[in-house]
């Protein structure tokens, strides 16, 4: 096993979907999937196949709200303060380790630290048969189908991009 698959963060996301379901791997690339488009050419899949784990937080009350868009959409902040009612803003990278235990680029849609006050998908990422997210580290992702991201992440579906 190399030294990026025992990486705390890795081991945290591993142990998670381990424990959901035992048929998802985790893949370690060669290349960092530090963005969509890293990530979909370390992989040969398309962009919007990919999933970005996108961290907001209303400006008030500190709420944070995880957005999972498909890589090649971008999210509207407007669509996202409308659906929470509230002004919200990217959180900034130290609020993004702090609250989700990862760090930009390696942004899981699962095992945080602490619990979003709610969770958006994004309805584009429906389709792909196989989507790609980080789990927890820039050069390793897992596939999931997104019926089953949406069923372990118990995510609201929704169109939150622009």
């Amino acid at each position: 096993m190399s030294k990026l698959l025992q990486r705390k963060s890795v081991l945290k996301v591993k142990e998670f979907l381990q424990y959901v379901d035992q048929s998802i791997e985790l893949i370690e690339l060669e290349e960092t999937a530090r963005t969509a488009v890293d990530a979909a050419s370390s992989l040969n899949k398309a962009v919007g196949a990919i999933v970005k784990s996108l961290l907001f937080k209303t400006k008030e009350t500190n709420n944070y709200y995880l957005c999972l868009v498909s890589g090649d959409k971008y999210a509207d902040t407007n669509k996202i303060s409308k659906l929470v009612n509230k002004s919200i803003e990217k959180a900034n990278a130290d609020e993004c380790k702090e609250f989700t235990g990862f760090s930009i680029g390696g942004v899981s849609p699962v095992a945080h630290d602490n619990i979003p006050t709610q969770i958006f998908i994004d309805e584009n990422l429906n389709r792909y048969e196989m989507i790609y997210a980080a789990a927890g580290h820039p050069y390793v992702v897992f596939g999931i189908s997104y019926n089953k991201l949406c069923n372990i992440t118990k995510g609201r579906i929704v169109n939150i991009t622009s």
